[in-house]
């Protein structure tokens, strides 16, 4: 056990690794070409705006066509769907996050304001934020959100709108934010997590990986060493398993692991083992991890926000460069 990190600073360095986690790798967001990331961006260090064209951009085969007015969440941004090149965040500047951390951010708020979680009342807030033009400038919005839509538009009832076979690693940022504000209540936040992830990202899959990820934080949030939680937390999920698979690849070259070893696409039974990898690796060098994820390509937004969260509890405030906290165009708020 570690005595000389708060839990409110364990509590500012999870928040803050999820948000930076995200907003460094934004601009490479989904880069499968990482000779191309490399090419276009260099070594991702900094905050940096993004730019089009986007070599590995599928916005030019994906759709929304929202069933009514109330229903529609692109509003100025879908005129750049269809089209080749367009980089998914091409609007966000500098130290500014994706759709899916905005959505993050405003769930600290809602549980600031509210001073209680409802589920109906967050989706309605959600709806409200999503639906209303000008509250965010991000071209892309992920499956979920397009799927959430298009049974709300069709009269579905909030709460069964979600996706009930979701399995990709971004909705795990969308929960981690109870997660945390419920930290001095460990039953509450696992219970009040993984409810707030089927909202939206529904199965088995998502939940008994959600369950992992979140007992894992909590007992970095509580003070146990990072490298430690990982093998008792994954020995709880996996009685008789042995050491993951994982902590046996430290000597790969990390575009390896990730990208070979393992995909770095957006799928939870690939990405997670990735983000672990990550997090067990650099463990104690956590501004390396977040770098390291970034020029990893594919969903870095996802991973990097998992792997700073968790990150960021084990080291706390001190995880994180000051060029990156005061470089968040959105920091999360203080709730505490």
């Amino acid at each position: 056990m570690t005595e000389t990190i708060s839990h409110s600073d364990r509590i500012d360095g999870a928040l803050h690794g999820l948000f930076i986690g995200d907003a460094l790798a934004m601009p490479v967001h989904w880069y499968y070409d990482t000779k191309a990331l490399r090419l276009d961006y260099g070594e991702v260090r900094d905050f940096l705006k993004p730019r089009n064209p986007h070599p590995d951009s599928i916005l030019w085969r994906s759709s929304y066509r929202p069933k009514n007015p109330a229903a529609d969440i692109l509003h100025d941004q879908a005129q750049y769907w269809g089209k080749e090149g367009i980089h998914y965040h091409q609007f966000l500047e500098p130290g500014e996050n994706t759709l899916n951390l905005m959505l993050a951010r405003e769930l600290l708020v809602f549980l600031e304001n509210e001073t209680c979680y409802s589920p109906r009342k967050w989706l309605e807030h959600m709806v409200s934020f999503l639906t209303t033009p000008g509250n965010h400038r991000d071209t892309y919005a992920e499956e979920y959100l397009r799927h959430f839509f298009s049974n709300y538009g069709r009269g579905v009832d909030l709460l069964q709108c979600g996706r009930r076979d979701e399995h990709h690693i971004g909705g795990l940022s969308l929960m981690l934010p109870l997660v945390v504000y419920f930290s001095d209540q460990p039953d509450v936040a696992r219970t009040r997590g993984l409810e707030h992830l089927q909202l939206t990202h529904g199965g088995l899959l998502m939940s008994s990986w959600g369950a992992l990820v979140i007992d894992l934080l909590l007992k970095i949030l509580q003070g146990d060493a990072l490298p430690e939680a990982l093998e008792s937390t994954w020995q709880e999920h996996y009685p008789g398993s042995g050491a993951p698979v994982f902590l046996s690849l430290f000597d790969y070259p990390d575009q390896v692991v990730v990208g070979r070893h393992y995909s770095s696409a957006c799928y939870l039974d690939q990405a997670l083992p990735a983000t672990l990898y990550l997090a067990a690796k650099y463990h104690d060098r956590p501004e390396e991890a977040l770098i390291t994820n970034t020029m990893c390509g594919g969903d870095n937004c996802g991973r990097g926000a998992v792997l700073g969260a968790l990150l960021g509890a084990s080291s706390g405030r001190a995880a994180w460069p000051e060029r990156w906290r005061t470089g968040l165009s959105n920091p999360p708020p203080e709730i505490f």
